[in-house]
């Protein structure tokens, strides 16, 4: 049996024939992540754990009880946490804690009987566009191992793009799933807030962040979805809406369906390979029966701003937990508490954090919190609004995922702003809540992936998967690595 690269319907489809066992294909994916060990995609393995629950679902797929994920080996971002296992959120400061609980996402994925694999490497707290602020190490780029995966969920997307799983989950706080899902050619979903239970998710900005599906096609992450989406009474920002059945949606054809061309996100600063590469998916959907409209955001000039006001201070309050005292790393050799609090951060925060933490720690200050944050909160009001104006013209809104491909290891590893920037079309979808989907493409001259972002209204997931599928299946992308 070849496993290379199987769907989950494909999975779903061979096991019910018994044409393999799960332990056969968690053994597949057991070498598969020794054999690309060096893309330090992992933090942990769950080798013994895997395979013994593997033998389980084997069984109950031989009674017919098993769940409609059987078979489907999922990774976990390391900061959604699985209960007695360390969640470290790629941080020395967290390197040994071990969850005494699910998040209500694994607790859908293993009801649904789901194989976690392990955890995933991650930019620290969730914070960076490169995965190069990983406690862990860097993580390399499956297509170029001299370029970045993209952030923060790079180790999610690296293990789905070279085949390490068959799926994972990740977490969007300003386009952490989407730009390393454009980076490494995969499909990255991140659903509306409140789609999606967030208990569970560690928080770095707890209004912005979300978790979603990485996975290789638009239909496996619809099957995803499907599954983790829904009501948590644990999460009082999740939403009570209904959850679709999203994997038969995402079949319709797109006749008469109108999408919008932002003109804010074709201007200076786009690469010419990404701006042809949209320009063709538009050409695509036009024959595929879609109506392309012009719309404008007028204030996405604020969104990167606006973003970095809001998350930094949201982080600043979030982050103020880790001090040492109740849990975590804890600096020795400490005279008294006030030492023990600035050696424990000190040393237990990597650089970028340490960098959020003091700009979010600024902008709530007295005497600065008129000036930014609640200015900031006034804007992001304003671009909510400018989506919910274009949304009266158009079904979604098709854009870039980022403006350029993966660049090389290093490159703007000093230069914060330039590293910032690589979110510029992903970062107002959050600011808005709105869900958003990166569905790869095509290849640019140096062989990269380029991946294309889907904007739909809120709760309206269906809609972008729908396109998305469209994209996918009539786009000329190799997916070989």
């Amino acid at each position: 049996m070849d496993f290379e690269k199987l769907g989950i319907r494909q999975i779903r489809t061979a096991l019910r024939e018994d044409r393999y066992s799960c332990l056969e294909l968690v053994n597949y994916y057991l070498q598969k992540i020794d054999e690309g060990e060096n893309l330090n995609a992992f933090i942990s393995i769950f080798r013994e754990q895997v395979s013994e629950q593997a033998r389980k679902i084997d069984t109950k797929m031989r009674s017919g009880v098993a769940g409609k994920l059987a078979g489907v080996i999922i990774a976990l971002k390391d900061n959604i946490v699985l209960k007695g296992r360390r969640a470290t959120c790629a941080s020395h400061i967290l390197d040994n804690f071990v969850s005494p609980y699910h998040s209500t996402v694994v607790q859908k994925l293993l009801a649904e009987d789901a194989l976690i694999i392990g955890k995933t490497n991650m930019d620290e707290f969730a914070m960076g566009s490169s995965n190069e602020n990983s406690y862990f190490g860097t993580v390399k780029n499956p297509h170029d191992r001299t370029r970045v995966p993209g952030g923060s969920s790079g180790g999610s997307c690296v293990a789905v793009a070279a085949d390490l799983t068959t799926a994972a989950l990740g977490s969007d706080t300003g386009g952490s799933i989407r730009q390393p899902a454009s980076f490494c050619g995969v499909v990255g979903l991140k659903p509306t807030y409140g789609r999606v239970s967030r208990f569970g998710l560690v928080a770095f900005a707890s209004s912005f962040d979300q978790i979603g599906p990485i996975t290789r096609s638009v239909e496996d992450a619809a099957l995803l979805l499907e599954v983790i989406a829904g009501d948590d009474k644990r999460d009082s920002t999740s939403a009570d809406v209904t959850v679709p059945v999203y994997s038969d949606i995402v079949r319709k054809d797109i006749k008469g369906l109108k999408i919008g061309l932002p003109k804010e996100y074709f201007s200076t600063g786009l690469n010419d390979e990404v701006r042809h590469s949209v320009q063709r998916t538009v050409d695509l959907l036009k024959t595929a029966g879609a109506k392309i409209v012009d719309v404008s955001l007028p204030h996405t000039e604020y969104a990167i701003a606006t973003y970095y006001v809001l998350t930094t201070a949201e982080a600043s309050s979030n982050l103020s937990r880790y001090d040492g005292v109740k849990f975590g790393y804890r600096a020795e050799d400490v005279n008294n508490l006030e030492e023990m609090y600035v050696k424990t951060r000190s040393i237990g925060f990597g650089q970028e954090v340490k960098r959020r933490i003091m700009l979010g720690t600024y902008v709530l200050s007295s005497g600065y919190y008129d000036a930014y944050y609640r200015k900031a909160q006034k804007v992001r009001t304003l671009i909510r609004r400018d989506f919910t104006e274009a949304f009266q013209t158009c079904d979604c809104l098709l854009t870039p995922t980022a403006p350029t491909t993966a660049f090389k290891l290093g490159e703007k590893v000093d230069d914060p702003l330039t590293m910032y920037l690589s979110d510029i079309y992903t970062v107002s979808v959050n600011l808005a809540g709105l869900p958003a989907l990166s569905v790869p493409c095509c290849f640019d001259a140096h062989k990269l992936p380029i991946g294309i972002q889907l904007i739909g209204k809120h709760f309206d997931e269906a809609t972008i998967l729908n396109i998305g599928n469209v994209i996918e299946k009539n786009s000329k992308l190799n997916h070989e690595i």
